[in-house]
């Protein structure tokens, strides 16, 4: 029993390529307020989403690589694009659980549609890897599946412009035909994604369900700890943050959206 203290008191591991894994981190945050949390983003490679299938699973490794000798317990990969093309990679070459969001998020979706007509929205490597719309027939084959690739919109979130006009517009084009068509639930398959909710909203009808990684991954991630009693039952907690460039850049931009200021921020080199 003490040894499963031991390991239920350590923190989980949350990785992204930037700052969009703050959104499931507050997410996190919220459902496990007694659990601490190391953060790594890594800013010296944003975005995943451009890069070769291999160059985003040895990102990937590295990472986890770096958080498992932090003596994380579990780790959330709260990206989509590492966890379309690395999560089962990561997971056969691990001795920790590891959660993607694709599985969640779909589980949430299929519960939440009623005209059985989804959107997916994601990096281009997310949705050439056809993560989401294999899990989708894996799991509800009758559901109707449009995607589409917003490769410009990690960017604009990164440099602080995801409430402008340019978001609105960039918005407008890559969305123009998927509303179109009579989907009522809309997937933000990247967890940068929701940082765009308020510009989103602009342009989407009132009546589509915008799902997000951050709530269904939570979820999941809270069921895992209590079926292995690993909630933390240390009686403080803590966080730190790892990014490998523009530590000034990700806590100014990422303290806007928590609200509070992130600190520590330590930049690492791992590669």
């Amino acid at each position: 029993m003490t040894q499963i203290n031991s390991i239920a008191n350590r923190p989980i591991g949350v990785f992204d390529s930037g700052l969009g894994g703050l959104t499931v981190l507050k997410s996190l945050e919220k459902q496990l307020p007694n659990e601490s949390f190391l953060y790594f983003g890594d800013t010296a490679h944003v975005p995943y989403g451009t890069k070769s299938k291999e160059t985003v699973i040895r990102y990937s490794r590295d990472i986890t690589r770096f958080l498992i000798s932090k003596e994380v317990k579990l780790i959330v990969i709260a990206c989509n694009t590492a966890s379309s093309i690395a999560l089962k990679y990561l997971q056969d070459n691990s001795k920790i659980p590891i959660i993607g969001v694709v599985e969640p998020v779909v589980r949430e979706s299929v519960s939440n549609t009623k005209s059985a007509v989804v959107g997916v929205i994601g990096t281009r490597a997310t949705i050439n890897s056809n993560s989401y719309r294999l899990m989708f027939n894996s799991i509800e084959p009758e559901i109707s599946i449009i995607e589409k690739a917003c490769p410009l919109f990690v960017p604009i979130i990164e440099e602080g412009w995801a409430e402008t006009e340019t978001a609105t517009q960039v918005a407008e084009i890559y969305l123009k035909s998927m509303l179109k068509s009579n989907l009522d639930t809309l997937v933000l398959g990247c967890t940068h994604y929701p940082i765009l909710i308020p510009t989103l909203k602009k342009i989407i009808p009132a009546h589509v369900n915008l799902i997000s990684s951050g709530d269904p991954v939570s979820k999941t991630v809270s069921e895992y700890l209590k079926e292995h009693n690993l909630h933390s039952k240390s009686d403080t907690r803590y966080e730190e943050f790892f990014v490998t460039d523009y530590p000034q850049q990700f806590n100014e931009i990422g303290s806007r959206f928590l609200g509070r200021t992130l600190s520590p921020v330590t930049h690492v080199d791992i590669s």
